[in-house]
């Protein structure tokens, strides 16, 4: 087969705030080549992302993405990763490469595994796609009332996990912050696993982020998710040391597999959350999963979006019956639900499973694309290098 096309679409809710949630806008990825087609879901603000696509180019290393994509050849897994170091050293000095790059490669596995009849973790070498636990990813309230009552809420959708993120936590004082883990821990119950993610508030401040780990502590949470900007090497190790109960959780900010070994490795993290829509695709993220596992360290998904990238997230460990931990979109904005014909349900017991169908096995509802699609054009000194495609 052939690479024929790559179009991008942006989509975006009609308002966009503030907050730290990015089911607001989607850049959506279809790849055709010879009669079959591929979607895959970019992680990454749209407009650099398809910039990056069409840019003209600097210089030789600084290409952009659709010169090492189209008109390559599709044959099989050996060839995604073909392309992956072309698109990697060719685009080496265009940093939303890699985001870009992340939901073509997505695409291209969906088309495959169309092709073939086989779902994407069989393709990666896994027998069977094990049942994972979901967590409701939600943020915190701006209140610990607001946050009981959005911890009761995952509760009484049956939720046995949740973890909240980012909101007022460490942006006034450790007090305050002790009464939202609490109000978390109350709100989901007594057995639930709590996770907690912190958004990178500390910067590299080892001491205010080791001010919360007792309150940490008996709110049981599971794990701290990214104190520290996530090249603040130095500063998850120091804090490793300092919270043996409470792990660091990390990764969604690796953007190759050399970031995320190095939280590992230099980190101490015990849980590498990976986001398939930034780390450049499945083919790295399975590479991550492979070197976690082999190391005692936890994978878990990163996916805040849709379920397009929540099946695109799941099929690096798919078959791994013993990192059973898995992000789910929670309370996504509309959009992100509705341009999904096909979401990943949980079954009778709360789990969820990487589909058993080709490809990614999710369905695209097309009109839920066009309800959000924002009619863009990028021009470049009277050529127009990019233009809203036809669904």
């Amino acid at each position: 087969m052939k690479i024929e096309s790559v179009d991008l679409f942006y989509l975006a809710m009609p308002e966009v705030t503030t907050e730290a949630d990015g089911s607001q806008d989607a850049l959506l990825v279809r790849v055709t080549a010879s009669g079959h087609i591929g979607w895959g879901e970019c992680e990454a603000a749209p407009l650099p992302s398809i910039a990056a696509f069409v840019c003209p180019m600097s210089h030789g290393v600084c290409r952009p993405v659709a010169a090492s994509v189209l008109g390559q050849t599709l044959d099989g897994p050996a060839d995604i990763a073909r392309i992956a170091a072309q698109v990697e050293y060719d685009s080496m000095d265009l940093l939303q490469a890699a985001h870009t790059w992340s939901g073509i490669e997505m695409a291209l596995w969906d088309l495959l595994g169309h092709a073939r009849g086989e779902p994407v973790w069989r393709m990666l070498g896994y027998t069977a796609s094990h049942k994972k636990t979901p967590y409701a990813s939600m943020l915190f309230g701006d209140t610990p009332a607001d946050t009981l009552r959005q911890g009761q809420s995952a509760r009484a959708a049956g939720y046995a996990a949740a973890k909240f993120g980012w909101g007022p936590i460490g942006r006034t004082t450790a007090a305050i912050d002790a009464d939202h883990f609490a109000a978390a821990r109350e709100g989901i119950g007594p057995d639930a696993l709590l996770m907690v993610d912190t958004g990178q508030i500390w910067g590299e401040n080892v001491e205010a982020a080791a001010a919360r780990i007792p309150a940490l502590e008996a709110a049981r949470a599971t794990w701290l998710e990214e104190p520290f900007h996530a090249s603040a090497l130095s500063a998850y190790g120091a804090l490793a040391k300092r919270s043996p109960n409470v792990r660091l959780a990390a990764g969604e900010g690796a953007h190759n597999f050399a970031m995320a070994q190095h939280l590992i490795d230099f980190g101490g993290v015990g849980f590498i959350q990976i986001d398939t829509g930034r780390i450049g695709g499945i083919g790295p993220a399975k590479r991550v999963a492979d070197y976690a596992a082999a190391r005692g360290v936890t994978f878990v998904n990163h996916t805040f979006t849709s379920h397009l990238a929540l099946s695109a997230s799941l099929q690096p460990f798919a078959g791994l019956p013993d990192h059973r931990i898995c992000e789910y979109p929670f309370q996504p904005k509309q959009l992100a639900t509705d341009f999904i014909a096909t979401p990943i349900a949980r079954d009778a017991h709360g789990n969820v499973t990487a589909p058993d169908a080709p490809g990614l096995g999710i369905a695209i509802n097309p009109e839920g694309v066009r309800r959000y699609l924002v009619d863009t054009e990028i021009k470049v000194g009277g050529t127009v290098l990019y233009r809203t495609p036809a669904v």
